[in-house]
């Protein structure tokens, strides 16, 4: 499959392109400190097998791109929105349709305010709208505050389980337990945990990095303002929000709160879906966003 490195001020972008060049691209957007494996290769492929070129790309200081302290060289979310733009851009794709779960259903968002012209459709995948304070709930959730929106705050047990990256783990194996189940945490505990799938997806993942050493800057990048919120409002790109019936970080209903702030907003929720990707599910992720894709298609007829 096609790679490539995109060129930036200071750094570098690792990309893959998986399907025909020719056809529409799907850029998939993967969430805080996670490189384009996030992205199962099955899934890839379900897309793939749909019709639609795939591109799917390490954030910085993730996987095969730069990694460069954060103190060297401090950015904002918004500069990591116009990121996914350079991988279009290195890749001669004028328009796609933008997929981003987690952070990157943050930088969806940013991309729908200020590129609307590249986007056909853009699916927000587990994600928070832009007026939802994130990084101020999870410390309202350590300290026994109140949500200030009336929307439910990230889980507890989860947040803690996260807070272990930032403790080296010893060996390989060590660290692909600690993955494993903070994956088992994300995906919630409605459908059955498949452990040796995960695990694999981890190992893959720590590979094609060249490290075990979890990425972290990403969580020191300066967030989008709180104020951007309201103007979602103006957004008329076709939008699709996914929300996963057991997401232990952005429960519902966050994702009715997205689809309601946009004029052109279709929300799914998933039954079982948590905030992970399982195997399990992809069929209907993969029918869910190709539908929206042709949709967005249809109505521009």
């Amino acid at each position: 499959m096609p790679e490539k490195f995109v060129k930036l001020d200071c750094r570098s972008l690792w990309s893959e392109s998986v399907g025909p060049g020719p056809a529409e691209t799907i850029l998939l957007i993967s969430g805080a400190n996670a490189s384009a494996l996030m992205w199962p290769d099955d899934f890839v492929e379900l897309l793939s097998s749909k019709g639609y070129r795939v591109i799917r790309y390490d954030h910085r200081d993730t996987g095969r791109s730069t990694f460069i302290g954060f103190d060297e060289a401090p950015y904002t979310v918004e500069e990591m929105a116009a990121d996914a733009m350079s991988v279009l851009d290195a890749w001669g794709v004028d328009k796609a349709h933008v997929v981003g779960l987690s952070l990157g259903a943050t930088l969806g968002q940013v991309l729908a305010l200020d590129h609307p012209e590249r986007l056909y459709s853009l699916t927000l995948m587990c994600g928070a709208a832009l007026d939802v304070d994130f990084v101020g709930n999870i410390a309202r959730t350590f300290s026994g505050e109140r949500s200030t929106n009336e929307l439910p705050l990230p889980n507890r047990e989860v947040l803690e389980a996260l807070s272990q990256r930032a403790k080296p783990s010893n060996t390989m194996e060590e660290e692909l337990d600690r993955r494993v189940k903070e994956w088992s945490l994300l995906s919630g505990n409605r459908l059955e945990f498949d452990k040796s799938d995960f695990r694999l997806r981890e190992q893959r993942c720590i590979e094609h990095a060249g490290t075990w050493v979890q990425p972290g800057n990403h969580a020191m990048a300066t967030p989008v303002s709180l104020s951007r919120g309201k103007e979602l409002r103006r957004v008329h790109v076709p939008i699709l929000v996914i929300q996963g019936s057991e997401d232990p970080l952005n429960p519902p209903p966050h994702g009715k709160h997205i689809a309601g702030m946009l004029p052109n907003g279709q929300l799914v929720e998933i039954e079982g879906l948590g905030h992970c990707l399982p195997k399990a599910l992809l069929p209907i992720l993969a029918d869910e966003i190709s539908s929206h894709a042709v949709d967005a298609r249809t109505s521009r007829a």
